[in-house]
């Protein structure tokens, strides 16, 4: 018996769940006939469908035949959810595409249309309604054929008329058809399984007609799928059940799969520290709600799995690949604003369950703002959210005025240089940023010989230039549209390493956006409005004002069809417009076109009011070194610097005489280094702490200082302040800790400062906020041999950071270890150091690399050294010495134990 995964897919109110109810229960899967409009449908369980009437989340039941088991998969019918139907065709054999034969082919249908097209996938097409006035078969065929493929054929027609269209989708097979006068079915189902034939099949799922000619269809027209022996998984969907358990919905497209199996995304390119192994705890197979338990599956069954905890939707396990990146994306964004007294950090801890569930949902922690931000589809969406985040977390929010996401390209090519070179550091990117098509998105690609640069370098920029989101300079939004092509690089026998090439890349891709023109894109609409004749002038008028594009008006009767694109800004609320000027009559469809040019681009980048050159996390300069000091060179003036010559741009030159190297040239570019974070960082673990002096090249060279560490400003102990929670939120361990326990996050984190501090002999302060606390005194305590805060009401640990970094900064070397943006401003200006979150993590490994090298040593010569005893033992420190004479800074009025 063959196995088939079949996905429903449709534009709203087509009727799909309703087909899918029919099929099942004329299948014999149910014995009952639910209806969507008695809120008593199968597969839309959840409250929030059965209230609403549309599908909100896909669902799985088992539809068994005669001759196949087939696994039907319903999706969303509503643009707003679209991206969970997109998700769902990774794992389709075939699918039925259901199209309302009073509506014809609408927005939306040809949207999924070319989805299914880009992801190869068989379709068969159910044109529904044909019950109502109005539907004309013929009529249907053709408008189907002129739409969507002339291949689409009528199956419902005489078997005669069947062979006689099949045969015309293919040459072999009509010679075929003419010497023998018939086309055998496995034929037909090998045409449809290379989706050169589309069969059409007509009916009313409400009154289930045409449905059991469907299902005999389906059996006879659909070919089983070989799989091989090897282990393969695709993963679709991420959610939870009713007891909050985490379930990995997936297709085994080779092998099998058994309970206790252990999985791994662990292969080539995939860096050790996200490469995780995890078991199968249970494997489910859902028909609606319920499911059951089998102990293996073969290939070719879609299960739902328990006990894997880092799984996302598009992931590939055994030998598939990830999936490509989807089509459809957010277009619009909305601050969350969450009931007073919540805390931020716990609300975007369980938001982020909903970002696991649905990728294209995506949540911005603005840490300036201290805001939380949802990107989504469409206001439907967002009133849907609203009920889900009350129902599965009790929070009751709210959302701010919506704005539209953008994405930025380029309007020709440039080349993008990036230089990073502070003393023992060594990396240069040359690359070559030529705009795409639209909807292309981002593609990597690399020019360059293994001559210039060895293939192991480049294969570092090509993942760093595929590791993160990269932002415009317009507005600071992500480009997109783009073809980046590494054209040349150089890197150092001894100093290069890893992180100086994702410091020069990153540049390298900055200093081409700054050079460049940028185009500012925005989401367009495709839309039809069908309104009263009477209204055309109006209506056209309407849009045309909204900047969008009209076509020709086509009448039916006393009803006109208006179809154009149009920008998603501009198209908002014309809906209730159309509503209230046509009294109820008029009706608008739309469906995300894709990202054109904005059509207010001047507007819109003064409105957000993004400055590029002060966006200190996303440098377009680079660094140079020079007589053993770092500087900084300006974007606009670096590729005179530049040690390679692309070939691609001719070396700058002054006049006719080539600038000199900038090795040699005096350092009237140089600034601050406390302006680049990234380079104050290394610059402080090199050296030690950075003063608030400009780092510029001296008049003579100096040899021994350029060799020698800086030595600190202050005598006496050296002070770390740790923001708490900010740092728990960054590292991935500490997040995943804090989301089962948050008291567990912060002893974790808590034991890792006791160690850091026991090697580094640092005065270590860590703050965690307790400003929402009612009444709250503050409380400082000893753990172990570091100081844990937790302010007191009123008193953010930011203010509380500011404070003593203010009181101890004169006399101490103090140093912040934070990811929070708003603080950086505060703590610099006080003359404090700060470390990104990263950048502190790496410290910390290092300093945990080196106390297990010197314990191995130890343990080799089978005794204790004191660096040891100084681990097991709670030292004597500098903090401690401080401890005797006074209490920790800043906590007056605290309670201590």
């Amino acid at each position: 018996m063959k196995k088939l995964v079949i996905g429903i897919l449709a534009h709203v109110d087509a009727g799909k769940t309703t087909l899918t109810e029919a099929m099942l229960y004329r299948g014999g899967a149910l014995k009952k006939l639910g209806r969507v409009d008695h809120q008593d449908s199968f597969l839309d369980s959840d409250v929030l469908e059965r209230e609403r009437g549309i599908t909100i989340f896909s669902k799985q039941a088992v539809l068994p035949l005669e001759h196949a088991e087939i696994t039907l998969l319903d999706t969303p019918g509503h643009v707003d959810f679209s991206s969970e139907t997109e998700r769902t065709l990774q794992v389709l054999d075939y699918a039925v595409l259901v199209v309302s034969g009073t509506d014809g082919v609408q927005g939306h249908t040809l949207t999924l249309w070319k989805l299914l097209k880009r992801h190869r996938i068989p379709v068969f097409l159910f044109i529904n309604k044909m019950d109502l006035p109005g539907t004309d078969r013929n009529t249907l065929t053709e408008d189907l054929k002129r739409k969507l493929d002339d291949r689409c054929v009528d199956f419902c027609e005489t078997a005669e008329s069947v062979y006689e269209n099949a045969a015309l989708c293919d040459e072999s097979l009509l010679t075929r058809y003419l010497e023998q006068g018939t086309v055998p079915d496995e034929e037909i189902a090998a045409l449809a399984a290379r989706r050169k034939i589309f069969p059409c099949f007509f009916g009313s799922a409400l009154k289930l007609g045409g449905v059991d000619g469907f299902l005999d269809g389906l059996e006879r027209y659909t070919a089983a799928h070989e799989y091989p022996a090897e282990f393969g998984a695709k993963v679709y969907k991420i959610s939870r059940d009713a007891q909050g358990a985490r379930l990995t919905f997936l297709k085994v497209t080779g092998g099998s799969l058994k309970v206790k199996t252990l999985l791994t995304n662990r292969r080539g390119g995939v860096p050790d520290e996200k490469a995780w192994e995890e078991k199968v705890d249970q494997i489910r197979i859902y028909s609606g709600e319920k499911y059951r338990t089998p102990g293996e599956i073969p290939a070719g069954t879609v299960c739902a799995v328990t006990g894997l905890s880092r799984t996302r939707p598009g992931q590939g396990l055994g030998f598939e690949s990830a999936s490509e990146a989807p089509v459809l994306g957010p277009v619009l964004t909305y601050q969350v604003l969450l009931p007073e007294g919540t805390d931020p950090h716990g609300a975007l801890l369980k938001l982020s369950q909903l970002a696991e569930e649905d990728p294209q949902l995506h949540i911005v922690w603005n840490e300036h703002l201290r805001e939380i931000h949802l990107q989504l589809m469409g206001e439907v969406q967002l009133e849907i959210l609203k009920r889900l985040i009350l129902k599965r977390f009790g929070m009751k929010v709210e959302f701010g005025q919506g704005s539209i996401v953008y994405r930025e390209t380029i309007a020709a090519p440039v080349e993008g240089v990036g230089h990073f070179e502070p003393l023992r550091h060594y990396a240069e990117v040359h690359l070559l940023m030529e705009p795409g098509e639209r909807g292309s998105g981002l593609q990597f690609g690399a020019a360059c010989s293994e001559e210039v640069l060895s293939r192991n370098w480049q294969r570092l920029i090509l993942t760093h230039l595929e590791e993160r989101t990269h932002p415009g300079v317009l507005t600071g939004s992500p480009i997109t549209d783009m073809k980046i092509t590494l054209v040349a690089g150089r890197a150092h026998l001894k100093h290069t390493e890893g992180g100086d090439f994702r410091q020069a890349t990153y540049r390298a891709v900055r200093q081409g956006l700054m050079t460049a023109e940028s185009i500012l894109l925005e989401p367009w609409y495709e839309f039809r409005l069908e309104i009263p004749a009477e209204f055309v002038g109006r209506a056209m008028s309407d849009l045309q004002r909204r900047s969008g594009a009209v076509s020709q008006p086509e009448h039916f009767g006393e009803n006109a069809v208006l179809t154009g694109t149009a920008p998603v800004q501009t198209m908002r609320d014309y809906a209730l417009e159309i509503t209230s000027y046509t009294r109820g009559r008029g009706r608008l469809v739309c469906s995300l076109k894709g990202y054109e040019p904005c059509h207010n681009q001047d507007e819109a980048v003064a409105a957000i009011g993004y400055d590029s050159e002060r966006d200190t996390e996303n440098p377009a300069d680079s660094v140079f070194c020079s007589h053993g000091a770092g500087y900084v060179v300006k974007w606009d003036q670096v590729r005179r610097h530049m040690d390679v010559n692309s070939g691609i741009i001719p070396a700058a030159r002054d006049g006719d005489t080539v600038t000199e190297p900038h090795a040699a040239r005096p350092s009237a570019a140089a600034v601050s280094l406390e302006q680049d974070e990234a380079l104050k960082s290394i610059f402080e673990r090199t050296y030690g702490p950075v003063g608030r002096r400009k780092f510029t090249r001296p008049k003579k060279p100096d040899p021994p200082a350029k060799e020698s560490p800086v030595q600190p400003r202050y005598p006496g102990p050296e002070y770390l302040l740790v923001d708490g929670y900010n740092i728990i939120f960054a590292w991935d361990e500490l997040k995943k800790a804090a989301r089962e326990d948050l008291d567990t996050a912060r002893k974790l984190l808590s034991d890792i400062l006791s160690n850091y501090q026991g090697f580094k002999k640092c005065a270590v302060i860590l703050v965690f906020d307790a400003y929402k606390v009612p009444h709250g005194a503050g409380e400082i305590f000893r753990y172990h041999n570091i100081s844990v805060v937790f302010t007191k009401e009123a008193e953010t640990a930011d203010a509380y950071i500011e404070k003593v970094t203010n009181e101890i900064g004169k006399t101490h070397r103090v140093t912040v270890a934070t990811s929070d943006a708003a603080e950086q401003l505060i703590i610099l200006g006080h003359g404090a150091l700060r470390l990104s979150a990263d950048s502190f993590r790496a410290e910390v490994e290092r300093a945990e690399g080196e106390i297990a090298s010197i314990l191995s040593k130890s343990r080799m010569k089978n005794r204790c050294s004191p660096f040891h005893r100084a681990v097991v033992k709670e030292p004597e420190s500098s903090f401690d010495a401080v401890e005797k004479d006074s209490a920790v800074p800043g906590s007056e009025g605290m309670t201590s134990r």
